[in-house]
């Protein structure tokens, strides 16, 4: 019996693997498009910022293998798994990268450097990569809705378990797999996902990468489903299947993975951060900046309460002491009150706010001790992220500031111009000209519209 004379199941993996398996350029509405474009404007720029950074030489010196893949901003070719997981890593590193509102997952730093890893090797088109990267971004978004808070909770990494399934889905896509070999790939994908969460306790790098290894899991997955290596039919709803692993504490609803594909698209309702640091402490960000707009000064606060979501709580605000003076700048992105703090102090929560200098500042260690939190148990997150302060000042007058979503996402989301400035400034970070950056822009914004093969080699070094 060949490949492709075995039956394909009757199962949630099957009904998703038809429609990737028939997605065409043309059927990818224009603010899906648009999106992924704006998306691989974000990534690639994060991918140059982070080139120097200790974690990425650190990767590359530990990573064996040479190729014809580009890691964007490093001189050397790599193999495509190697260039995925290297580029992937550098986009996440900084926890700058895009996400979305009903899952906190960074669809960008996964399926950007899968799909262009796989095109560069594979001699796929810039139309039909940008239909990869669509399909990939889609999945997880969707995958992220079935999931809300269960993988969380479970104490493992959205990002790294769904992101590998995403990785499938775009890869498949740009190479076209049929529905069987999907079906296998994902099949596959599913023994490969992995990505524990105890990097809080000590702010080290392992979540850095967990971007990258679902990128380059999702890349050998999709290759070995399309050579026939069979894998479960029930990857998503078996007994020990995805979900019941990674997210025991959910009966899952699989309509918002399966239903309306083709007919409405989560992938258009992306969020892009304006802050280099964890998703849902960005609007209380803004309410700190807020607040010192106002004219309060730090030395005259007393308290500050935040109200909160229960789901929030685990990662970005305990242990509060802990959260109050950050071992580490990664640990930091990981602490609501530093980055109120710093947003205070600075009235930024960019790349350069996430160092050893700054998390011993007094100034913003100071503010950050007065900063604590309540569980409000009507707050929508994940479906929004919404931001909340009362401050107390010293004279007894009160502030109280609330923001009712997250600027950069879908209810008020940054614009092209905004994301082209983002990234020209993330690449000038990581030591880039305007001249190159510039042409990396212009490369991002028009590759979708080749019909030749993909190539990133001139942006190398």
């Amino acid at each position: 019996m060949t490949i492709e004379d075995r039956p394909i199941p009757d199962t949630v993996s099957a009904t998703l693997s038809r429609w990737l398996a028939a997605l065409e350029p043309a059927r990818v509405p224009d603010a899906v498009k648009a999106a992924s474009i704006d998306t691989v404007i974000d990534t690639t720029g994060l991918c140059i910022a982070a080139r120097n950074t200790d974690y990425v030489r650190a990767l590359i010196a530990g990573w064996d293998g040479e190729g014809g893949c580009t890691a964007l901003g490093h001189g050397a070719g790599f193999g495509a798994t190697g260039a995925a997981m290297i580029n992937g890593t550098a986009a996440h590193g900084e926890d700058f990268d895009n996400t979305f509102e009903g899952c906190p997952v960074h669809s960008g730093a996964v399926v950007v450097p899968a799909v262009f890893a796989a095109a560069e090797r594979y001699g796929v088109s810039g139309a039909k990569a940008l239909t990869g990267i669509a399909a990939g971004i889609e999945v997880m978004c969707r995958l992220g809705l079935v999931a809300q808070k269960g993988i969380h909770s479970a104490g493992f990494h959205p990002t790294a378990v769904l992101g590998a399934m995403g990785a499938t889905a775009g890869v498949g896509v740009a190479l076209g797999l049929t529905g069987r070999q999907f079906v296998d790939a994902f099949g596959v994908a599913g023994s490969m996902a992995s990505g524990i969460i105890e990097y809080l306790a000590d702010g080290s790098w392992t979540k850095r990468m967990h971007a990258g290894w679902a990128a380059s899991s999702g890349l050998r997955a999709a290759l070995m489903g399309k050579t026939g290596f069979s894998g479960p039919g029930t990857v998503f709803e078996g007994t020990h299947g995805l979900f019941h692993s990674f997210a025991p504490s959910l009966d899952p609803d699989f309509s918002p993975l399966t239903g309306a594909l083709g007919e409405r698209w989560q992938g258009a309702n992306l969020a892009f951060k304006p802050y280099a640091c964890g998703t849902m402490a960005q609007p209380y960000i803004d309410c700190a900046i807020e607040l010192k707009e106002r004219g309060v000064e730090a030395a005259d606060i007393t308290r500050i309460v935040c109200e909160v979501g229960e789901g929030t709580v685990h990662r970005l605000w305990e242990p509060l002491a802990l959260k109050h003076a950050p071992p580490t700048p990664y640990g930091a992105k990981f602490s609501t009150p530093y980055c109120m703090a710093v947003g205070f102090v600075d009235g930024d929560a960019g790349l350069a706010q996430f160092t050893d200098a700054k998390i011993a500042d007094p100034a913003i260690l100071g503010l950050a001790a007065k900063i604590g939190y309540e569980i409000d148990p009507d707050n929508a997150y994940p479906a929004n992220f919404t931001g909340h302060l009362h401050a107390t000042l010293k004279d007894g007058t009160v502030h109280e500031i609330r923001r009712g979503q997250m600027r950069g996402g879908a209810r008020a989301p940054l614009s092209r111009e905004d994301l082209v400035a983002k990234a020209k400034k993330n690449m000038a970070y990581g030591g880039w000209d305007e001249a190159r950056a510039e042409r990396l822009i212009a490369f991002c914004q028009g590759f979708g519209d080749d019909t030749g093969p993909l190539t990133l080699a001139e942006f190398a070094a």
